[in-house]
């Protein structure tokens, strides 16, 4: 399975966050999204990930860019994860992994959920992909670069 490609219409996203706030992209219209998804709170390289977005929350405001990580993990989970990291953006619970199949998220392996960040302009559209499951900081410099780039 490959990945929605740049140029394709994103799919509608409505999933409950970590704090139980339902998150839809149609209200975010006019704002770009920056949508990664990981395979699992706690772990080294999504922790890493993860704290690497907060690190470089800011450029993403400057940018006009809200963040959003997604996993199929449960919204207590996400809570526990972003308390202990000190995390500003959302994360999403995907409990069916509904909107990663949506996104064509693809699997390492066969089994690993992938890790790919999606950046999707005002009008909906995946202008960026990045797919690369080892390396969580490389999500960061790739999408800030891209963002940097459209300005």
């Amino acid at each position: 399975m490959m990945s929605l490609k740049p140029g394709t219409k994103a799919p509608e996203i409505e999933l409950r966050d970590q704090n139980g706030n339902m998150r839809r992209s149609k209200d975010l219209r006019g704002k770009t999204l920056v949508l990664f998804f990981y395979p699992k709170d706690d772990t080294p390289v999504c922790t890493i990930e993860a704290c690497s977005f907060r690190d470089s929350y800011q450029i993403f405001k400057t940018l006009g860019a809200e963040v959003w990580g997604v996993s199929s993990d449960n919204e207590s989970t996400h809570k526990k994860f972003t308390t202990t990291n000190n995390l500003p953006f959302p994360l999403l619970s995907d409990k069916n992994n509904m909107l990663r199949s949506a996104f064509k998220v693809p699997k390492t392996l066969g089994i690993i959920p992938g890790r790919v960040t999606y950046v999707i302009d005002s009008k909906g559209i995946i202008r960026n992909v990045f797919n690369n499951l080892l390396d969580g900081n490389a999500h960061i410099s790739n999408t800030v670069n891209f963002l940097k780039e459209q300005k």
